[in-house]
């Protein structure tokens, strides 16, 4: 039978091993200096919005209106009006920094003990965040100044957020490197004993990264991209690219410790575990373009971003690795470590999932009843997520500076920092009905509320403060009352259109798209799930389980997620804290990626368990054969993966900890509960149905998961490949 096309990839690979390594340095050195030369573009805001805030937006870039970066700055003092100095003071060192205009006079409170400075960065607004230093120099001198007696200043605002949360993102990527890195090779190194063989995986999977790196700054000029893009893309590419050379690297060794020649065991290798990568790597990108259909600029960069890295971590895996191998031969085991030497590549994990498995294989009702209410516990808290586009002064966490400054000037000034804005076009802006609508609009919303005509372009907008802290459920529901019935109010019968939008605004639109997006993404990554495991393994049991088993783990993450971020439980173990609600993109997020991820399990302990059912073993022996057999890979893959993830879980961004978090748990779950205890139970339950084909499906491909038996030499001149038939 013909060999399959990871075979194929492979042996040519292994007989052009210079072409293959050079055509990989090529790859990577020229997505990396054409994207250098290219630069990374990333999404204005206006781009990120959706509903009727992104329509405000667009209004407004479309007048050519720029939104000046707004700052805020309270001056506290221990007696009222104590303050006046201070404040004085401040603002001429601001004004001295020439980066400040439209400086206002001091605002007091209600009890005169602070004062708030309003006033915006000059410039673009797109360019306040590498202007603003000066600024935060002058108000960090103040307060120095000021603590001698008794004068406290905080400071928030456009500028000076995006400034903090772009340094912390760097700060975090470059941790998240330097502590990703050693993590994995330090575990490769105790599974495999020996230098060589640990480097391999990591350095493959650092190039796939550095070369997507590249292609998708490329990219971000077609389609721009969000700021947590390349950290999103670092995480999969290192967990994804380590695992694929894993499970390659693991048969072969495997075969060498069978007692095969390097060439067999490599071509071995190739046409089985590189088969399994191909459709592994295959799936997940095809489940990650399930993100373009959620209709959000986030989530297309997240598409982009992780298919470009795990194609290339998958075309690394199946080309220039087997060609290293080919040419390292036996000296892949070179730099073994004395104090491992003796451990095999999978006898310890094979040994004790040999053992493991003797219960569950027993009693497989028993263990899946079991593992199915643990999973369903897990993910009991669930049922009661909440969903928000969290703050920044969520994002850093309570104990940050920029937290405590927002927490401060909101108390004393309800709806400073994130007021809704109303924003209205029309023909004339200056006839006289619409001029009365926005009169009478601003009135109506209150002390506050400040009206900016841009008579040039026809358009005006509002600042209509927001009650609390401008995110709570009191200004929810003032939003809600302005969008429903204030506004319409105003101008029904007007000549002009009016949007809202706002942060707030912005949360409660992009929370309603998800909403509508979810929906045709979990259909299309189930539809295409079933489709390939079905193509895969001609089995229609085999796709609808896959779709089950990955719907518990992506649940029980979710409950975790819940219950750790959401309800606080246990958060202080990772460093984190309770914030009451989970980032409002993270669910799908999560949804999507696990669903991808989960197939490198499944598609490599599935496809040994039919490779041992096609070498005529019964179904409970090549269940047992299958798993004790992939158990050291995958329990070295999923190890590695959630040490990556565990990192992610431990930065600074909110954000970064729920995907940390939710993707370590799910990862930790599918590796061992549902891979060594649900999965063999189920299919044991399921017995010789597992592998019927219905007879209006025999149409469909016959795939070899069998090895293939070499008949010429890898290194010859010409080569074929025998693949025994599957059943």
């Amino acid at each position: 039978m013909r060999h399959n096309l990871a075979a194929r990839l492979g042996v040519w690979s292994a007989h052009h091993r210079k072409t293959a390594v050079l055509g990989w340095l090529v790859l990577v050195v020229l997505a990396t200096v054409l994207g250098g030369a290219g630069g990374m573009v990333t999404a204005s805001d206006e781009e990120m919005e959706v509903g009727d805030s992104g329509r405000a937006a667009t209004i407004l870039k479309d007048a050519g209106v720029d939104e000046p970066a707004g700052e805020l700055v309270m001056v506290t003092a221990r007696t009222p009006d104590g303050w006046r100095d201070a404040a004085a003071d401040l603002s001429k060192a601001l004004r001295a920094t020439g980066d400040v205009t439209g400086l206002q006079k001091p605002l007091p409170s209600r009890d005169g003990k602070d004062a708030l400075l309003r006033f915006e960065i000059k410039g673009p607004s797109d360019e306040a965040a590498d202007r603003v230093q000066p600024v935060l120099d002058a108000v960090t001198d103040a307060g120095r100044k000021g603590a001698a007696h008794g004068i406290v200043i905080h400071q928030f605002g456009d500028a000076s957020s995006e400034k903090h949360l772009s340094d912390l993102l760097a700060d975090d990527l470059k941790r998240a490197e330097f502590t990703a890195v050693p993590l994995a090779l330090g575990i490769l190194l105790v599974a495999f004993g020996a230098v060589v063989a640990a480097l391999l995986p990591v350095g493959l999977a650092l190039t796939a990264c550095v070369a997507a790196f590249g292609l998708l700054s490329l990219a971000s000029h077609q389609l721009h991209l969000f700021e947590t893009t390349y950290s999103v893309m670092f995480l999969m590419g290192l967990a994804v690219g380590v695992d694929y050379c894993l499970f390659y690297l693991r048969r072969e060794r495997d075969e060498r410790a069978a007692g095969h020649d390097a060439d067999t065991a490599l071509r071995i290798a190739a046409a089985t575990s590189g088969r399994a990568v191909l459709v592994s790597g295959l799936t997940v990108m095809v489940a990650m373009a399930g993100m373009f259909l959620s209709g959000l600029l986030l989530f297309k960069g997240f598409a982009v971003a992780t298919i470009l890295v795990v194609c290339v971590a998958m075309l690394g895996s199946v080309t220039v690795l087997p060609a290293l191998l080919a040419g390292l031969g036996d000296r892949v085991d070179a730099g073994r470590l004395p104090f491992l030497s003796r451990r095999s590549t999978s006898g310890t994990s094979g040994g004790v999932a040999g053992r493991l498995l003797r219960p569950v294989l027993a009693r497989p009702k028993f263990f899946a009843v079991g593992a199915t209410v643990l999973l369903l516990a897990l993910a009991a808290p669930a049922l009661g997520m909440k969903t928000e586009q969290l703050g920044l002064e969520k994002q850093f966490g309570s104990d940050a500076p920029l937290s405590i400054s927002y927490k401060r000037i909101t108390e004393e000034f309800p709806g400073g920092p994130a007021p809704a804005r109303v924003v209205v076009a029309a023909d004339d802006i200056g006839a006289p009905p619409v001029r009365d609508a926005l009169d009478a609009l601003t009135k109506k919303a209150g002390d506050g509320a400040e009206l900016t005509v841009h008579k040039a372009a026809d358009v005006a907008e509002i600042e209509v403060p927001l009650p609390g802290d401008g995110t709570g459920a009191e200004a929810k529901k003032a939003l809600g009352e302005l969008r429903d019935d204030t506004v319409p109010a105003a101008f029904e019968g007007v000549a002009a259109t009016a949007y809202v939008g706002g942060e707030l605004a912005s949360s409660e639109d992009f929370g309603d798209q998800l909403g509508k997006g979810i929906v045709p993404v979990f259909a299309f990554i189930t539809a295409v799930t079933f489709l390939l495991m079905l193509l895969s393994f001609r089995s229609v049991v085999i796709a609808v389980t896959s779709i089950a088993l990955n719907l518990l783990s992506v649940g029980a993450a979710y409950g975790v997620m819940t219950a750790v971020f959401q309800h606080g439980w246990g958060a202080e173990l990772i460093g984190s804290e309770r914030v009451g609600a989970i980032e409002n993109w993270m669910p799908l997020f999560v949804l999507v990626v696990l669903f991808g991820l989960s197939m490198d399990y499944h598609v490599f302990v599935v496809s040994r368990i039919r490779e041992s059912r096609d070498g005529g073993m019964d179904n409970r022996s090549a269940i047992r054969e299958g798993v004790t057999r992939t158990a050291g890979a995958v329990t070295g893959a999923a190890v590695i993966m959630v040490a990556v993830f565990a990192v992610f879980g431990t930065l600074s961004m909110q954000d970064m900890q729920q995907m940390g978090v939710g993707l370590g748990v799910a990862v930790l779950l599918d590796a061992t509960v549902v891979r060594m205890i649900l999965l063999p139970s189920v299919m044991a339950l399921l017995g010789e149905r597992n592998w019927h084909t219905p007879r209006y499906l025999k149409w469909l491909p016959r795939i070899s998961h069998a090895e293939a038996g070499p008949t010429a030499p890898l290194h010859g001149d010409s080569y074929n490949t025998r693949v025994p038939s599957g059943r």
